[in-house]
């Protein structure tokens, strides 16, 4: 099943921070941009609860008061992706994460592209001199920042080229 991410730009928000949403089914990843959506920044990794069919938990509970508490205008769910651009079991998870956001917010949330973000993520963290031990409690961060900084990224060249 091929499954789109949203283009970064497209039906943008305008000025704003920006939050980076890692969702796994253990942890969730979060980062955050700057004021001027250029950087992005490790905010904090979540414990993952709400499943499939259970009532919102403390997990979407503490998304939505990220948003609140960054001003957040958009919200950058990572769609786990193969290299051949299908689906993969992951992106139930992301797809259910971002409708709970979207249920209880008027933020808007995009899908975006995040293949291999854990893997330059883990590099990443190794070539700093993080050990492998001390960058599992950070890995979804690190995570959360290559799919928004990608993101910003993408947008910063679709709105210089409108």
């Amino acid at each position: 099943m091929k499954v789109q991410p949203d283009t970064p730009g497209v039906d943008d928000p305008g000025a704003g921070r920006r939050l980076g949403v890692d969702v796994g089914t253990v942890r969730i990843g979060v980062a955050c941009s700057d004021r001027d959506a250029r950087l992005a920044m490790p905010v904090e990794t979540i414990a993952r609860v709400t499943g499939f069919k259970d009532r919102d938990g403390a997990d979407i509970e503490r998304l939505l008061a990220l948003i609140e508490e960054y001003g957040a205008v958009e919200v950058v769910v990572g769609l786990p992706r193969d290299l051949k651009g299908n689906g993969s079991a992951s992106v139930k998870h992301a797809k259910e994460i971002a409708f709970r956001i979207r249920r209880r917010s008027d933020v808007a949330v995009r899908m975006a592209d995040e293949r291999l973000t854990t893997v330059a993520a883990t590099h990443a963290l190794r070539t700093a001199g993080v050990s492998e031990k001390a960058g599992r409690k950070v890995i979804d961060q690190a995570a959360a920042v290559e799919i928004l900084q990608s993101w910003l990224d993408g947008r910063a060249n679709y709105l210089k080229e409108k």
